[in-house]
């Protein structure tokens, strides 16, 4: 009996003990994006009613870039494979969008553009519904 004590008080010193040796991520860990990316908008999708999905907008002050995501949220659209979709540009239209469409279980992105001392346009797409942000983010 005496044994069996033993090990387990030693199991559980050992579990207790690795406990406090998890740390949190570094302040530089990557995200979405990649790193150096801090978020600087989000977006319900829809604009009004039952949130359905988010767009997500995020910047590198280094290099310039705007890069942006938009994920399902709620049981019909987070986790299931439904048609999703985010595209980015510099607002105004020039150089065109850079999209992506596709059926996906969780998030449709990330894209980025280049688009320093600009303001952007980007948009989000779940099922059939969109959420269209123009002229935001600008410089």
């Amino acid at each position: 009996m005496r044994t069996r004590s033993s090990v387990a008080a030693l199991a559980g010193l050992a579990l207790a003990s690795t406990c406090f040796l998890i740390s949190p991520p570094p302040a530089s860990a990557a995200g979405p994006c990649g790193s150096g990316y801090s978020r600087i908008g989000v977006y319900a999708i829809p604009e009004t009613g039952t949130k359905i999905g988010s767009l997500e907008v995020y910047y590198n002050s280094s290099t310039g870039k705007n890069c942006a995501l938009a994920h399902g949220v709620g049981s019909s659209y987070y986790g299931k494979t439904t048609y999703k979709g985010v595209a980015i540009r510099r607002a105004g239209g020039s150089g065109g969008w850079v999209s992506d469409y596709e059926y996906y279980k969780y998030y449709a992105g990330p894209v980025s553009i280049s688009a320093k001392d600009t303001c952007i346009d980007v948009q989000g797409l779940m099922g059939g519904t969109w959420r269209r942000v123009w002229n935001v983010h600008c410089g």
